[in-house]
């Protein structure tokens, strides 16, 4: 059978991404992930590098996964809330990836953080169509950063702490716990991203008058 590259590769990232996620990337072996992906080490120096550019190749490509397969509606914004919270609990990997990369990176800004400020640079200017139409262009726009913000923290809590999250809610599975908090989660966005009374009557008050 003659040599597939790309199949090496694909087999090189699932183990590599399996790898970091259960032993971040100081605990990482590039032996263990050349085994479970049944390559060689030189394999993996050849396509990715070394194994922090490896760790970051798999962070990076785990957020173009979820980028491209849910996105917030500025229409519809708090059932968008609901896909999303779905996609991360059936890819609790990259929660993991995150909280390494939050506890082993340096305090220096990687090759990668540009690239990926740009990415969401782009659901931003998307989600500006669903702010309050009154503010004004930057304050629109920072508006939209905290939300965006503030939903992916209201997600992904739930997934890193998951015994916390059954254990405070006094429920008794993951299953159950997770049910509750999807329910309150898309609740909660929807109050935050419903205008208040106020805001419509500041809106009417400040719009010009013909």
């Amino acid at each position: 059978m003659p040599y597939d590259a790309e199949d090496t590769r694909r087999r090189i990232f699932d183990a590599a991404a399996a790898e970091f996620a259960e032993r971040g990337l100081a605990g990482a072996r590039v032996d263990r992930i050349a085994t479970a992906a049944k390559a060689n080490k030189q394999a993996i120096y050849l396509y990715y590098g070394n194994k922090e550019k490896l760790f970051a190749a798999v962070l990076r490509a785990k957020l173009e996964e979820v980028r491209d397969s849910v996105s917030i509606d500025p229409d519809a914004v708090a059932g968008s809330v609901g896909q999303i919270f779905d996609w991360y609990r059936e890819h609790p990997e990259l929660i993991r990836l995150l909280l390494w990369e939050a506890l082993e990176a340096g305090d220096e800004p990687d090759e990668s953080e540009r690239e990926r400020r740009d990415a969401f640079r782009e659901k931003v200017c998307h989600l500006v169509g669903g702010s309050p139409s009154h503010l004004a262009e930057d304050a629109l726009v920072r508006s939209a950063q905290d939300l965006m913000f503030t939903i992916m923290g209201l997600i992904a809590w739930n997934f890193a702490v998951p015994n916390m999250c059954r254990m405070v809610l006094d429920e008794d599975t993951d299953q159950a716990a997770w049910a509750r908090r999807r329910a309150t989660v898309i609740e909660a966005v929807r109050r935050l991203t419903t205008p208040s009374l106020a805001s419509e009557a500041e809106a009417r008050r400040d719009a010009p008058r013909h």
